[in-house]
């Protein structure tokens, strides 16, 4: 099983490859878009500004998406998480893979996020409250959201979760959020619910780091490579990836659901 671990200079690498080397995957990280033809999986990972996925020009955009087309899954964390979507507020001018609607915003505990994924204050104190408790709403959470948190399953069915129990804990540190959708299958409370979790077919998100999180995280990167290697089952039976009736070895038997850790 290759997994392509795309490295564009925004965080370190490090973990990730030693989380999915244990899970028994062999690590590529391709230079070119091109290097990608040989991958069975692809992962974007990162933390930091948006403006550091501008390194992913058009060319790694047409290369992402031919591997989706031919079968291969994609799995976005943290920074990669955003590249996901269209676009975010903290860099207007790069542009997402554009795989799942809408665009990135900043994480405001203060505010209400609607289902919409547009933040509304919360009403005002009556005008017979005491002016001594009418103080302005001030959120003590604060941003980045560093540490800890519960990933709130939506009940959307979800291969990235097989087997990780509701309200599991993850590690996070981000400062903006993707637009809740139905792609979302999981949710994180800090001052305002927020997607922690995205899935739809092939493309899935983490927006905490699976690669810190534990047990749980590496149950969520096994699932992903499961999702990987029925996918390359497919292609080949298909002929799809352009390999026909082809078996290196890198397919195993069709992985079995684990124990719930």
């Amino acid at each position: 099983m290759i997994v392509a671990l795309i490295d564009y200079k925004a965080g370190n690498l490090t973990s990730v490859r030693k989380a999915l080397t244990s899970l028994g995957a062999e690590i590529l990280t391709p230079e070119t878009p091109v290097e990608l033809d040989s991958a069975d999986a692809i992962i974007v990972p990162g933390v930091g500004h948006f403006e550091a996925t501008a390194a992913l020009d058009a060319g790694w955009h047409r290369a992402v998406r031919a591997r989706l087309d031919a079968g291969i899954p994609l799995l976005g964390i943290c920074l990669g998480q955003q590249w996901l979507f269209e676009g975010s507020e903290e860099a207007p001018d790069v542009p997402g893979l554009g795989v799942l609607k809408g665009r990135c915003v900043k994480l405001d505990p203060a505010a209400n996020m609607g289902r919409a994924g547009s933040p509304s204050r919360p009403s005002a104190a009556p005008e017979d409250t005491d002016a001594s408790e009418r103080r302005p709403y001030q959120s003590a959470l604060k941003v980045p959201h560093v540490g800890w948190n519960a990933l709130n399953q939506t009940g959307r069915p979800s291969r990235l979760l097989a087997g990780v129990p509701d309200e599991a804990q993850a590690y996070f540190t981000h400062s903006y959020v993707a637009p809740d959708s139905d792609a979302t299958v999981a949710t994180t409370d800090h001052g305002v619910s927020f997607p922690s979790v995205v899935e739809r077919g092939l493309v899935f998100g983490a927006q905490f780091h699976p690669e810190k999180s534990g047990e749980v995280g590496l149950r969520m990167l096994k699932n992903f490579l499961d999702v990987a290697a029925q996918s390359v089952g497919t292609a080949l039976r298909a002929g799809r990836d352009g390999r026909p009736g082809e078996d290196d070895g890198r397919l195993g038997e069709p992985s079995q659901p684990a124990e719930t850790s």
